[in-house]
């Protein structure tokens, strides 16, 4: 009998992989989520977070976590739909929908879950998709996985998408899109994008996973920042980035969020999140809405970085928001940039294809309201000291 290495194709895929510039490795942390971490063992100043208000070591949401954990133990047991829904994950979910102005929202283990339960449950066979060319990775994956026809759309070009609506004779039409853009930072035209579902008879589902909390002035994200609001939202936000904990939620209409706990496998089939997590974001939702400063501060940051950052040979893309992109080029040059800053103490990731397009490996430099300006300014001199360097 013939033996083959059944791990030959694998080393081989990931020796390209390293050729091309685009292995990935870990990093391990020690301590809190901060700016100021230990990062495989050596003290560094991080601009690599989605913690965008500085609620993830927060005193007030550690103290809920101990309290809860003495009341209800670590564990969420169960399902929802067994005996995993906690009187806690109720109160949430109440909370959350009252929070951003929607009749009812439902609670998600991550946003991964909740992109692939949400446009699995909703889509199909005969059914259309309309997705933004940048959108997340979770959802151009549910897509796929849902087998409904997928259109992608140029991005943020809502006269292309006017046009796929069109033509468009499905059954059901499911417009999506992120409502902050990951890697670029820019935010969707959401007014227009409603404006065409309403004419088009079709949904609107926003990814706001970088938005909520940021955006608004009450940090209740793109729908406050825009001021819109109608029954053919959809609205997902992730709860691990500006709330500073984890899960996300998925808000609207009552019998759209119904019918998900009816027909969302990644709802149905799962272990409930701890209630204790829970418990925290409860205690994560008033610092976000009444601590404005936060947001202020955010502001003053973003203003600093984009007033004192003046590259010759790299791009900062237009942002307002706190992901603030520095287009490199190539993958190598990209990952010699990251690496530059990170012999002087800064972590800022190398961010390369499939993640953003050819051709545009970059810095994603995240801010924090828990950055000084004094952190800030270390970065942009260092960023000039390595642009000299090239």
């Amino acid at each position: 009998m013939t033996t083959t290495d059944p791990f030959r194709e694998l080393r081989e895929e990931l020796d390209a992989r390293a050729a091309e510039g685009l292995l990935r490795k870990r990093r391990i942390i020690a301590g809190k989520q901060q700016p100021a971490l230990l990062a495989d063992g050596e003290d560094m100043l991080s601009f690599c977070s989605n913690d965008y208000l500085g609620l993830a070591s927060h005193p007030a949401l550690i103290a809920a976590v101990q309290q809860a954990a003495q009341e209800v133990g670590v564990g969420g047991g169960a399902s929802h739909l067994i005996t995993g829904h906690h009187r806690l994950h109720h109160e949430l979910e109440e909370a959350l929908a009252h929070f951003v102005g929607m009749p009812r929202a439902l609670f998600f283990s991550t946003g991964y879950m909740a992109n692939l339960g949400v446009i699995s449950a909703l889509a199909g066979r005969g059914d259309a998709i309309f997705a933004d060319r940048l959108n997340h990775a979770s959802l151009n994956d549910a897509a796929v996985l849902s087998r409904a026809d997928l259109h992608r759309y140029p991005h943020n070009d809502v006269a292309a998408l006017e046009k796929q609506l069109a033509r468009s004779t499905a059954r059901r039409k499911l417009v999506v899109a992120d409502a902050v853009f990951s890697m670029d930072g820019d935010i969707a035209p959401v007014p227009q994008l409603l404006e065409l579902c309403e004419r088009y008879d079709a949904w609107l589902m926003l990814d706001d996973a970088h938005g909520f909390g940021v955006l608004g002035a009450h940090g209740k994200g793109t729908l406050e920042h825009f001021g819109v609001h109608g029954p053919r939202i959809i609205y997902m936000a992730t709860l691990g980035k500006a709330a500073g904990v984890s899960g996300a939620f998925v808000a609207g209409e009552s019998e759209l969020v119904e019918y998900l706990i009816q027909r969302a496998r990644t709802y149905i089939y799962t272990t409930a999140m701890p209630p204790v997590l829970a418990a925290a974001l409860l205690a994560a939702l008033p610092i976000i809405e009444k601590e404005t400063s936060r947001r202020e501060q955010l502001q003053t940051l973003i203003a600093t970085l984009r007033g004192n950052l003046k590259p010759k040979q790299w791009r900062l893309d237009e942002s307002i928001t706190p992901i603030q992109p520095l287009i490199i080029g190539s993958n190598e040059d990209a990952l010699r940039v990251s690496e530059h800053l990170r012999e002087r103490g800064i972590l800022v990731p190398a961010i390369r294809p499939p993640t953003v397009p050819q051709g545009t490996a970059r810095l994603r430099i995240t801010l924090s309201a828990a950055h000084t300006v004094e952190d800030v300014m270390r970065l942009v001199n260092a960023l000039h000291a390595a642009e000299g360097a090239q």
